[in-house]
C-alpha cells in the first residue's frame, strides 16, 4: 500500500482512503464529498485525523495511511499503515461494546466512552499494512 498522495479519495466500492505519514509538515483537504458525507482530514508524520461531516471519525498519532476505510451501523473497517506503532483513536457510537479484531487475531472487546470514542494501540513496521475490523 502507498500513502495516499491526494490525502483523501473515494474507492469504487464506497469506501475512502486518506492519510501520509511521510509528510514532514501538515497538510489538509476539506469538503470532500463521499457517498453523501463531506470530509475533512488532516495528515503528516505525526498525527492523521479524519472528520465526517463535521463529527470526530478517525485519528491515530503518530500519522497514518488509511485505505479502504468504512463504516455501517455495525462498527468501522480498515488498512492501516505508518512508520511505527500507532494510537487509533475512532468515532463510533457512544457507550457500546466492540470487538476487535487487528489482522485477523482477536483483540478483545473494547467500550466506547460517553462521547462514543474507542481507543487502540496497532503494533505498525514501515512498509507494512495492518487489517483492522471493529464490530458491534
Amino acid at each position: 500500500m502507498a500513502v495516499v498522495e491526494e490525502l483523501i479519495r473515494g474507492e469504487a466500492d464506497g469506501s475512502i482512503s486518506f492519510g501520509n505519514h511521510q509528510l514532514d509538515q501538515k497538510a489538509k483537504k476539506e469538503d470532500f464529498p463521499c457517498g453523501g458525507a463531506l470530509y475533512k482530514v488532516k495528515t503528516f508524520s505525526t498525527m492523521t485525523k479524519l472528520e465526517k461531516d463535521g463529527a470526530f471519525a478517525y485519528e491515530s498519532v503518530p500519522g497514518t495511511s488509511v485505505t479502504g476505510f468504512k463504516t455501517s451501523d455495525e462498527g468501522v473497517s480498515f488498512t492501516v499503515e505508518g512508520e511505527e506503532d500507532a494510537q487509533l483513536t475512532l468515532g463510533l457510537e457512544e457507550d457500546t461494546e466492540y470487538g476487535v479484531v487487528i489482522d485477523g487475531e482477536d483483540a478483545g472487546k473494547v467500550k466506547t466512552n460517553l462521547s462514543g470514542k474507542l481507543s487502540i494501540s496497532v503494533e505498525l513496521n514501515p512498509g507494512q499494512e495492518v487489517r483492522v475490523e471493529i464490530k458491534k
